[in-house]
């Protein structure tokens, strides 16, 4: 069982992804959902709750690398919950997709990236956790 005393020092890498991460999202999600402005206007047709979701993930991307840099074990399961939601998440965005709603491939791509990011940090905190 890992310690919290033993950090790898990947954890430190994902950590501070997850810190920049977070805050790109909650600037660039604030501004389309809390600002009625050229940000949501360059939007396009995006899709509120993905945007919601989206930005209210940001702070938990934060929590997540403070506790990845400070090598919690709840930090692990935080990143688990942040990749499994993210996922889901898509995958309602791919219901609403085929359902014939507008949307923007940008938003898509977007999802793929935020799906993979956390879907890596998720695993690789998980197994160093275990291995350390």
């Amino acid at each position: 069982m890992a310690s919290e005393n033993h950090r790898p020092k990947l954890a430190i890498l994902a950590g501070v992804v997850a810190i920049v991460f977070g805050a790109a999202t909650l600037f660039s999600g604030g501004a389309v959902v809390l600002i009625d402005g050229p940000a949501r206007a360059a939007a396009g047709n995006y899709i509120p709750f993905v945007v919601w979701f989206n930005f209210l993930a940001g702070f938990f991307y934060i929590i997540a690398g403070i506790g990845l840099l400070l090598w919690k074990k709840w930090a692990v399961h935080l990143s688990a919950l942040i990749a499994l939601s993210t996922i889901l998440v898509f995958a309602l965005l791919g219901i609403y997709i085929v359902q014939g709603n507008a949307y923007e491939m940008r938003t898509v791509a977007a999802m793929v990236l935020r799906s993979t990011i956390w879907s890596i940090i998720a695993l690789y905190s998980w197994k160093a956790w275990k291995a350390a």
